[in-house]
């Protein structure tokens, strides 16, 4: 057994401090294609903007935060933060340009991927144990996944969902390391993977053609919701697996077309309905029969 895990067991309490941040960080990331479609430009252009602002968001947030300040922050975290940063651009770069090339449902139901890679990669990577009970409950989402598949993929293009498998992968593979390298600050990786995306999109972006609601719609996004639910998922390994943090953010796959529902009137298949209504209560139980475990 390793030291963290007997960490876990020796403090039962944090596991449910882990999964609260993983909910809390779901929901809020649930809400990014709202903005995304809102702010009316290209992908390249949203994800410009999307870096920009949680590139000046996260070194505020960590310099107040963390005692050990923002440079001292930095260097403790060491090379794996480039790494992870370096993962965010691809995961946050995929997602906003999966979601211009295809539908809500479609992205986050091939997001809905990271736990079952997230627990491969921690087996591969990390030597780490998967319980049963997680790989029944990846199993289950499969299933949802395969039903929500089954009517929504005729809506979207192979494009957007290569792009939606790209961002997935890059999520799990970031989740695996932060659980393996512990002392990353999480604000710092936000932060850095923020401005390495600006700077990539610079290059291609047209900042002098935005009107005045593109700014604040994506600033609401940058600089609050999408870095905040970011940070919570990755605070959230500090306390629970790469796999069960993965399987908690599956709430993403249910909530975000029901945002889109909402907000633009796109109704989701039936096939969608019934797909998400299995991955919600498996996400459910899931976490209740972890916490009463813990307990």
């Amino acid at each position: 057994m390793t030291s963290t895990s007997s960490t876990l067991l020796l403090n039962p309490n944090t596991k449910i401090r882990g999964f609260s941040f993983a909910i809390l960080g779901a929901v809020l990331m649930s809400i990014d294609p709202i903005f995304i479609r809102f702010a009316g430009v290209s992908g390249v252009d949203t994800a410009f903007l999307f870096g920009l602002f949680t590139a000046i968001s996260m070194p505020i947030v960590l310099q107040l935060n963390d005692k050990r300040g923002l440079m001292q922050a930095v260097k403790l975290s060491g090379w794996p933060l480039l790494l992870t940063a370096g993962l965010m651009v691809g995961s946050a770069a995929g997602l906003v340009f999966s979601i211009k090339n295809t539908s809500i449902a479609n992205t986050f139901v091939i997001l809905s991927a990271t736990p079952a890679l997230a627990a491969v990669f921690s087996w591969l990577f990390l030597k780490e144990v998967t319980s049963r009970t997680t790989w029944l409950a990846i199993m289950a989402v499969m299933v949802g996944i395969a039903v929500v598949v089954s009517g929504s993929f005729g809506a979207g293009n192979w494009f957007g969902d290569l792009l939606a498998l790209l961002s997935v992968t890059c999520l799990a593979l970031m989740f695996t390391l932060l659980r393996k390298y512990q002392d990353v600050s999480r604000l710092a990786t936000v932060g850095l993977g923020g401005l390495l995306l600006a700077i990539v999109m610079f290059f291609f972006a047209t900042p002098a053609e935005y009107s005045l609601n593109t700014w604040l719609i994506m600033a609401a996004m940058g600089l609050f919701t999408a870095p905040i639910g970011r940070v919570l998922a990755m605070v959230a390994t500090r306390h629970i697996t790469a796999a069960e943090v993965s399987m908690t953010m599956m709430l993403e796959t249910v909530l975000a077309p029901i945002w889109a529902l909402v907000f633009f009137s796109e109704i989701p298949a039936f096939e969608t309905l019934v797909g998400g209504g299995i991955i919600l209560i498996t996400v459910f139980f899931y976490t209740l029969s972890s916490m009463k475990n813990t307990q």
